[in-house]
């Protein structure tokens, strides 16, 4: 376990590596990918709070810091001895998912006994892992090792269920946080389970492709459930091959819900009796079954649809992806184009939060208030991490759409006396992200702060 304190790997980095590179310079990536702003649709961030379940924005608020703090903790892993400037940490701040106008420092220094920050004898910032957050991310490298084989069934599964039987690997890597898949995901994880997928070269980009069919896979998640509560002695017997189904999904409404929403300027009913009904008893394809020749817009298309989601959403370790995911993934799950339509369509089964910029969709099944039902290791992992950070879940202004919900004030607690207390490290230098139709945005889980070698700047 690494406990090393930060101003030992500073002494140590600034005696054996202060030379390399020449006096006052420090390198960093020449290059980086600014995140594109994402065109947001003026019909959903004008839903009234009462649309809104607090509980779920709650949970989103709280995710979202989870996922500013371990961006920086992955940078910082990725660094020799797991410290680095605060400069460079502040240009990479899109890449962490950090706004401005606050900075990178304030953000650190926020969590204490994660970050450890402190000056050197030329005055440069350094920030760095604490013993705590260095035994975190060993006990986080355990757990995903653990995890690896059910990772590998829910990456077989999407294989299973896409048209072609393969996805490109750089889509996968979307959901690689949600779904627990290691970060040597790209590179040797996916060599490891040959017997259930392989990587193969098509167009100039490298594919998972499927290897074997499992038909015990081939059953979802709502089938299994159904079977556990109706006793079938055959839910783990050998499945029969993917078909119509007629399950009807689960359906969980806040205590103050009203069933209107407001869609491109027209009011909608979120659900109508008959409607409701109707939908729950419509015959649907399996999302293992071939889909290619559903008729788009139809009702057992649109079923489908919501089954694959459904689907897709259980394999996640929080029952929730930002909806930019799941719309890279049209094509391949034979979904619509109008996803977020359907979405908001079916209330009851999911739920879409707009706070901030990027929009989440909840199963709001696995919900009981602001919590997940069922918690895995992983998630529990996540929650000691958000308990080390000074976010306390006080949110401001929960009851309208807002602007400021990305910013890290937003975020923490706003109280920060910390710029007093600067630590000084007493070293001697040898040498001294319309959203409706089009969900794209830069990738947020597989991030790349580049090779140090290739270029300096002053």
């Amino acid at each position: 376990m690494r406990t090393t304190c930060l101003r030992d790997c500073l002494t140590e980095l600034l005696r054996r590596g202060g030379q390399r590179q020449g006096q006052g310079r420090f390198c960093f990536p020449a290059q980086l990918s600014l995140a594109r702003g994402m065109t947001r649709s003026r019909s959903v961030r004008q839903r009234s709070k009462k649309k809104r379940v607090h509980a779920l924005e709650v949970a989103t608020e709280r995710w979202k810091v989870l996922s500013k703090v371990l961006s920086v903790v992955d940078a910082l892993k990725k660094e020799e001895e797991h410290v680095t400037p605060l400069k460079r940490l502040e240009i990479l701040r899109p890449q962490l998912g950090l706004t401005k106008p606050n900075k990178v420092a304030h953000f650190v220094r926020r969590s204490p006994q994660l970050f450890e920050v402190c000056r050197d004898s030329r005055g440069v910032m350094w920030a760095g892992l604490s013993p705590q957050a260095e035994a975190l991310v060993d006990e986080e490298a355990r757990l995903l090792e653990d995890h690896s084989r059910t990772a590998a069934e829910y990456v077989t599964r999407l294989l299973m269920m896409s048209v072609d039987r393969r996805l490109a690997i750089d889509k996968i890597a979307h959901f690689r946080r949600d779904m627990g898949l290691p970060y040597d995901f790209k590179t040797r994880w996916v060599h490891m389970f040959p017997e259930q997928f392989r990587v193969v070269r098509l167009e100039d980009s490298d594919y998972l492709e499927l290897v074997s069919w499992n038909p015990n896979w081939a059953v979802t998640e709502l089938e299994k459930k159904t079977a556990a509560l109706t006793g079938d002695a055959n839910a783990n017997g050998i499945a029969s091959p993917p078909g119509d189904l007629s399950l009807s999904f689960p359906m969980k409404f806040p205590p103050n819900f009203t069933s209107y929403y407001k869609f491109r300027g027209k009011v909608h009913h979120y659900v109508k009796r008959g409607n409701t009904d109707q939908f729950q008893k419509t015959t649907y394809l399996s999302p293992y079954a071939e889909a290619r020749g559903l008729t788009p817009g139809s009702p057992e298309f649109d079923k489908r649809a919501v089954a694959v989601m459904h689907e897709v959403l259980n394999f996640t370790l929080e029952k929730r992806l930002v909806t930019d995911h799941l719309t890279h993934f049209r094509r391949e799950f034979v979904m619509p184009q109008k996803l977020m339509r359907l979405l908001l369509k079916h209330y009851g089964i999911f739920y879409v939060s707009e706070r901030g910029k990027r929009f989440s969709v909840f199963l709001t099944e696995s919900y009981d208030g602001t919590e997940l039902i069922e918690k895995c290791p992983l998630v529990r992992w996540k929650e000691k991490v958000l308990q080390l950070t000074s976010y306390r879940g006080r949110i401001k202004n929960l009851g309208k759409f807002a602007e400021l919900s990305d910013s890290e004030d937003y975020l923490f607690d706003s109280d920060d006396s910390s710029d007093a207390n600067d630590s000084t490290l007493d070293v001697k230098n040898e040498d001294s992200d319309d959203i409706m139709d089009d969900g794209a945005l830069a990738d947020d889980t597989e991030m790349d702060v580049g090779d140090l070698s290739d270029c300096c700047i002053e």
